[in-house]
């Protein structure tokens, strides 16, 4: 049987006000990444992730940011390395008190496409996630987009693992076409379900061009903030489930 993880971004509170319907996305996903203090969230969204993530089977993963809540961590940062490294371990650790069995490490927004190109950011990253996989004793995984982080991640003894997304607009080289810009977001469940199935058979997405590119990812995500993420999750779902796919996390 075809299989694959599905992912979302969840816990991502701002001042207490959640962005996302939470209790919803859990319902349907395989993987939480769930924010910890960088860009959203903070202790009693962790503890209300990890509860609804054991009651509902749902994998516990890490989404460290830029120390940047005005921005939701979507603005490019050039922070020192030490300090961003200091940053995402007291991220992670934030999450592990909050109750979390860790399975994987998703880094969010602006820090998630820098470490594809940035060497510098992307060893400050795993080396948080070295420190806090020696004191769990097991290597954490960390999920993303081919890129230096992947290198990295390697070299430094990590799993790392492929993602595709489902409600954003690809661009020819594989990447993620910036927010604010035309076909950034695709919010129609009916095209997100069929992008979704045919990632898993084909392993192919098409650009917001109208190319088509070779994707290879074991897990697919959604953003919980997007519109229409609910019904797009659901519809998802739905399509993998009557395409005999399996949706399981992989950590």
């Amino acid at each position: 049987m075809m299989r694959v993880d599905l992912n979302a971004d969840l816990g991502e509170t701002v001042d207490g006000m959640p962005t996302a319907d939470d209790e919803a996305m859990f319902a349907v996903i395989s993987s939480a990444n769930v924010a910890c203090g960088g860009h959203a969230g903070d202790a009693a969204s962790m503890r209300e992730a990890v509860a609804r993530a054991a009651r509902f089977g749902v994998a516990v993963g890490a989404h460290p940011s830029y120390a940047d809540r005005e921005n939701f961590g979507r603005i490019c940062r050039q922070p020192a390395v030490a300090a961003l490294r200091t940053s995402v371990a007291a991220q992670l650790a934030a999450l592990v008190a909050a109750g979390a069995d860790l399975r994987y490490v998703k880094p969010h927004g602006a820090l998630y496409h820098a470490v594809r190109d940035d060497a510098e950011q992307a060893r400050a990253v795993v080396d948080a996630v070295v420190d806090l996989s020696s004191r769990l004793g097991r290597a954490l995984p960390v999920l993303g987009l081919p890129g230096v982080i992947a290198e990295v991640a390697a070299s430094a003894g990590l799993p790392f693992v492929h993602e595709a997304f489902l409600d954003r607009g690809y661009t020819a080289d594989g990447g993620l076409v910036p927010r604010g810009e035309p076909g950034d977001l695709i919010d129609d469940p009916a095209r997100v379900a069929a992008r979704a199935v045919r990632l898993v058979r084909e392993g192919e997405v098409e650009t917001v061009d109208g190319d088509r590119i070779a994707v290879a990812a074991a897990s697919l995500c959604l953003h919980g903030d997007t519109p229409s993420a609910v019904a797009m999750a659901r519809a998802v779902r739905a399509a993998l489930d009557a395409a005999g796919v399996e949706v399981r996390a992989p950590w």
